[in-house]
């Protein structure tokens, strides 16, 4: 049981260490920031 539990946190950490190194971010290219939202023009239907 107990290895079951340390394999488990093992696991959680490498996990941890891969998302705080920014591997799986969202950055558009390796100039940095964020991507830009794109804003989609919707049709609405007026009231006469």
């Amino acid at each position: 049981m107990a290895d079951v539990v340390l394999l488990a946190a093992v696991l959680a950490l490498f996990g941890l260490a891969y998302w705080l190194t920014g591997s799986s971010s969202d950055d558009d290219d390796q100039g940095g920031g964020l991507m830009q939202p794109v804003l989609v023009p919707v049709r609405v239907q007026q009231r006469h």
